[in-house]
């Protein structure tokens, strides 16, 4: 009985033959050695080397060659904000990379390095929430997104393929070419080639950046907190209602004395 073949294995294949070269012809191009028999055979997974040169020779879109999107190509002058790098664990699923604020520091740098995700800690979350795209976590530094995120909370995000799927005031991972910045997005009115940044917290004032100077966009869906705390409206009910039990004590005894 024959394996099925994986989806990227069988869109390599058309890939190649679409692009009208041999086996071995296509091998040496894309620098892997003397053939890609096994990569269409499905014998040898394809590496993040391979996919960057595909998306670097041909421009095609690192998503469409898993099957997590149905744009083919990308047009580097048109707002790609795809990842650069596919992070799978070992049965060939995605996985999720954990970038701390250490790690993000030498994000934009490392962003097609495939060996340095591979020093970075992964995991999957089996939720329908996080099938059928692809997902990072990146650790929140300072306070500009407070209330709503905390410093050092981890938000996870997940991949954009192009500027122009974002929606106006939903909350990105944005990475530049020399930070990554969490921030609500919102798209420049007659100017397309900006976007403007937005902080939650009002100390903050918003900063427009070109959309070219964008490398990835990723769209938080969840963040995870650790040292949980009670809501401040919670602390606060609980004075007032102390506070009014105090005042009713007080009324009492004033009435007690009253009638003595």
């Amino acid at each position: 009985m024959e394996t099925k073949l994986t989806i990227e294995a069988q869109r390599f294949k058309k890939l190649r033959e679409e692009l009208r070269h041999t086996q071995q012809g296509f091998a040496e191009l894309l620098g892997i050695g003397s053939t890609t028999a096994d990569i269409e055979r499905g014998k040898t997974k394809i590496t993040g080397k391979v996919v960057m040169e595909l998306m670097a020779q041909f421009n095609i879109n690192p998503l469409w060659i898993y099957g997590k999107s149905f744009e083919k190509y990308i047009d580097t002058n048109r707002g790609d904000v795809s990842p650069k790098v596919l992070t799978l664990d070992t049965t060939g699923e995605d996985s999720i990379v954990l970038v701390n604020q250490k790690a993000a520091a030498g994000y934009p740098n490392n962003i097609h390095d495939v060996g340095w995700y591979q020093t970075l800690p992964a995991f999957n979350i089996p939720l329908p929430e996080y099938r059928n795209a692809s997902y990072r976590g990146f650790q929140v530094e300072g306070d500009s997104m407070l209330p709503n995120i905390r410093p050092k909370e981890w938000v996870l995000g997940k991949a954009v393929p192009s500027i122009y799927e974002a929606t106006d005031n939903k909350i990105y991972i944005v990475v530049l070419q020399d930070s990554v910045l969490v921030k609500k997005l919102q798209k420049v009115p007659n100017n397309p080639e900006n976007v403007r940044l937005i902080s939650l917290n009002e100390n903050y004032l918003p900063i427009d950046v070109k959309v070219k100077d964008i490398q990835e966009l990723w769209l938080v869906n969840s963040k995870l907190s650790f040292g949980i705390e009670e809501p401040e409206e919670s602390n606060l009910l609980k004075q007032l209602q102390q506070s009014m039990n105090e005042l009713k004590a007080q009324m009492s005894g004033i009435a007690q004395k009253k009638t003595d």
